[in-house]
């Protein structure tokens, strides 16, 4: 919950700092920018994005928005499962499934999160958590176009604490394994897998060197177009 019409200021920013990066650059601003940023971001290299959907297309849901009034609004990404919506809001995998479906019919790409908390990590659990939160979470018509997976320890979220390298690997290389066996080799192997949780300019190069990492979900280190072009830098050069 951060932005007014004033930080489109930064992305016209971010647009001069990376006109042509080789990494994809999406940005996920609060439904009311979506419009303003789409359109700044027309003619330059940035994607639009949403941070959450209702379940539904239309109805008596008061303060809620559809994907297809996302899609109306200009954009191309929603992301679904954020580890603060399943906190706070305690959304279910099974709601998650059916925003992504929702997603999916509005032609929206969707990124889902998934991540263990501290307890869990603690107790051993995060694979048995992380597993079932894909099994869950996903709808069966998974493919590399419509769907992004982000890995999203909740520990580490905003907190400026990062699981080791061999940790992340380790979570990365289960959930690829996992799409592998669910939806096949070639669509297992297509969907990207992103990394989210205190990821800044200083270590998103090392972390996207870690093998099956293949971006990131960057939080804080997003609202100002310097940090936010050093880290698309680093992805750039991977």
């Amino acid at each position: 919950m951060n932005g007014l019409r004033a930080a489109l200021d930064e992305v016209a920013k971010l647009a001069e700092a990376q006109p042509d990066p080789a990494a994809e650059v999406v940005l996920c601003p609060p439904a009311t920018l979506i419009r303003a940023m789409s359109k700044v971001c027309a003619d330059n290299c940035v994607t639009i994005g949403a941070q959450d959907c209702h379940e539904n297309q239309s109805g008596a849901h008061t303060g809620d928005i559809s994907a297809e009034m996302l899609a109306d609004a200009g954009a191309e990404y929603v992301i679904l499962g954020h580890s603060e919506r399943r906190e706070t809001y305690r959304e279910t995998d099974e709601l998650v499934r059916r925003k992504t479906r929702a997603a999916w019919a509005a032609g929206l790409r969707a990124i889902v999160c998934i991540g263990e908390t501290e307890d869990e990590r603690i107790a051993a659990n995060t694979l048995d958590i992380i597993g079932g939160q894909l099994a869950s979470s996903l709808p069966d018509a998974a493919t590399g176009e419509n769907l992004v997976v982000a890995y999203e320890p909740v520990w580490a979220i905003g907190s400026g604490r990062v699981p080791t390298l061999d940790e992340i690997g380790e979570v990365h290389d289960f959930i690829r394994n996992r799409l592998e066996h669910r939806f096949g080799n070639g669509v297992g192997r297509s969907v990207r897998l992103l990394y989210g949780g205190s990821m800044n300019p200083d270590n998103a190069a090392e972390i996207i060197a870690v093998p099956n990492v293949d971006g990131g979900l960057v939080g804080g280190a997003s609202l100002k177009a310097e940090d936010f072009s050093r880290i698309i830098s680093a992805l750039n050069g991977a």
